[in-house]
């Protein structure tokens, strides 16, 4: 009895620690801007869908969405914060519906589970990342009106980035899965 409580124990450590890393390398890829065309690219989105492959969309959802607390908390973990503001502030700005997409995309990356037909797999990644932009269009049109150009400010100057991540992600799950079995 005492060798099951011990294994439970450390599994229940090991789960901990992969949603503290993954919130701290969401916050790493939050941070770093990559120049590419038409705006700067963070590999935020690349984290998510690789948490979810990698960790399966239990370990995944509960990683971004203690990033997500951390952020709401005033941990400037997001983007562009500190810069333009902290907390429940920045939250609810024009990022707020991409951050909530994140759970969704990380669900599906992690819950839908194609491991070696590549055409699945990409097309598993497109299905996870239209969650988070189907979220933020529809925040940035409550947001800011929808009689504004949203999709010209919200998601065409990202389709080529998000199209670049998940065509590396696409490649690499096969590593990925495999990282899966030794965690």
């Amino acid at each position: 009895m005492e060798n099951i409580s011990i294994s439970n124990n450390q599994k229940i450590l090991k789960n901990f620690l992969i949603v503290v890393v993954g919130s701290i390398l969401l916050t790493i890829s939050a941070k770093i801007k990559i120049p590419f065309y038409p705006v700067p690219m963070t590999m935020q989105t690349f984290v998510v869908l690789f948490l979810g492959i990698s960790f399966g969309y239990k370990i995944a959802v509960a990683t971004v969405f203690f990033y997500l607390v951390e952020g709401l908390s005033g941990l400037p973990v997001f983007s562009n914060s500190p810069e333009k503001g902290i907390g429940l502030a920045y939250f609810v700005g024009p990022t707020m519906g991409y951050l909530i997409g994140f759970l969704f995309a990380a669900f599906f990356a992690g819950y839908l589970n194609f491991k070696t037909n590549l055409i699945l797999i990409f097309l598993k990644l497109i299905l996870s990342v239209f969650f988070i932009y189907l979220f933020g269009i529809v925040w940035l049109g409550i947001l800011i009106g929808w009689e504004k150009p949203i999709f010209k400010l919200g998601f065409f100057p990202f389709i080529y980035a998000e199209l670049f991540k998940i065509l590396l992600l696409t490649i690499l799950t096969s590593k990925f899965i495999k990282i899966r079995k030794f965690i």
